[in-house]
C-alpha cells in the first residue's frame, strides 16, 4: 500500500524502513532535512513539507503521523485538515493521550476524514523484532490499513489488533506504558537490594543472564537491565535522573478516576518524579522534625 509518514525520528524512521523493505511506498516527511535524506537512502520517498507530502499520494490517501504528544500532533492535525479530502484516513501512531485522541477523531470526522489511533511499542528494536500494536477506530478504517499494520508487527497475526473504537489504541497503550512503569521499578529495586548485599561480593550481570533463561521473571526488558550491568562503569556514569513522558501520569489518573487501586504504578511514577529533585525539601523537614521533637542528630552538607 502507499502512505505517508510524517515525523522520522527513531520510532518513525524505523518503521518507514520496515514498510519500505515489506513492499510498501512511503512518503516520508521531517522537520530537519537530514532525517528525510535517510529515509530516501533507506527506500522512501522524501517530502519536504506536509503539503509536498500530501501532494505526493494518490487520493484516497493514508497519512501516519509519529509525533510527540501535544502540540506537535495537535498542530499537524489542524494543518492536515486543511489540505486532506473527504475518505482520507488519518494514522496517529503517537502517544497522545486517549481523550484527545476521541476528541480528534471527532474532528476528522466533521471534515469527512477517517481517524484510526495506533498505540505503538517496540521502540528502537521494532525495525528488527517488529512493533506492537493496539489499535483504535472503525473496523473497515482498520482493515484498510491491515496491509502495513501486519508489515510493521512482528508477524501477520502477532503483536496487533483492533482493541476497540477511536481512543481505544491509545487508552491500551497508556495503560501498558504504566505497567512498564512498575516492571521496570521492580527490577531496579531488586538488583539495588542484591548489590547492597556487599558480603557475598555478587555479579548482577551473571545473576540477570541466570534470570533470562527459565526463570518466571524474564522479559525484554530483562534483558535490557542484563546489558546495562555488563558495563558498570557506564552504568555509573549515568544520571539518576529518569524522565517520564506522560503516560504512567495518565494511568494513575485513570486509576483514580475508576476507583481502581493502582499502588505499584503510582508509586513507580512518584520514584521518577522524585529522582529529578536535586534539592530535595521532603528529607531535609523529616530531619528537621525528628531533631525538634527528639533531639536526634541531624547530618549538615
Amino acid at each position: 500500500m502507499e502512505l505517508g509518514m510524517v515525523g522520522l525520528g527513531r520510532m518513525g524512521g524505523n518503521m518507514t524502513t520496515r514498510l519500505v523493505r515489506g513492499g510498501h511506498r512511503v512518503v516520508g516527511q521531517a522537520r530537519r532535512k537530514e532525517l528525510i535524506d535517510q529515509a530516501v537512502a533507506n527506500g522512501a520517498v522524501g517530502a519536504a513539507t506536509v503539503a509536498e507530502l500530501v501532494k505526493a499520494l494518490k487520493p484516497p490517501r493514508v497519512v501516519w503521523l509519529m509525533l510527540p504528544a501535544g502540540d506537535p500532533t495537535e498542530s499537524t492535525l489542524a494543518e492536515l485538515h486543511g489540505l486532506l479530502s473527504p475518505g482520507d484516513l488519518l494514522v496517529d501512531g503517537g502517544n497522545s493521550y486517549y481523550k484527545d485522541t476521541i476528541r480528534h477523531a471527532a474532528e476528522a470526522a466533521r471534515k469527512g476524514l477517517r481517524f484510526v489511533d495506533v498505540g505503538t511499542s517496540g521502540g528502537i528494536w521494532g525495525l528488527r523484532e517488529g512493533y506492537s500494536m493496539m489499535v483504535g477506530g472503525a473496523m473497515d478504517d482498520v482493515e484498510k490499513l491491515r496491509p502495513a499494520l501486519e508489515t510493521l508487527a512482528p508477524g501477520k497475526s502477532l503483536g496487533w489488533g483492533r482493541v476497540g473504537g477511536p481512543g481505544a489504541g491509545h487508552f491500551v497503550k497508556m495503560v501498558h506504558n504504566g505497567i512498564e512503569y512498575g516492571l521496570m521499578e521492580s527490577y531496579a529495586e531488586g538488583f539495588a537490594i542484591l548489590d547492597a548485599k556487599k558480603e557475598y561480593g555478587l555479579d548482577l550481570a551473571e545473576i540477570a543472564r541466570i534470570w533470562q533463561k527459565g526463570s518466571v521473571v524474564r522479559s525484554w526488558l530483562l534483558d535490557l537491565a542484563a546489558d546495562a550491568l555488563k558495563d558498570r562503569e557506564a552504568l555509573a556514569h549515568i544520571a539518576p535522573f529518569v524522565s517520564d513522558s506522560g503516560e504512567g501520569r495518565w494511568t494513575v489518573t485513570e486509576s483514580l478516576d475508576l476507583n481502581v487501586a493502582a499502588p505499584v504504578i503510582m508509586l513507580a511514577l512518584e520514584r521518577r518524579i522524585r529522582s529529578r529533585e536535586s534539592d530535595p525539601l521532603v528529607e531535609k523537614l523529616l530531619s528537621a522534625m525528628r531533631q525538634e521533637f527528639g533531639g536526634h542528630a541531624i547530618k549538615t552538607e
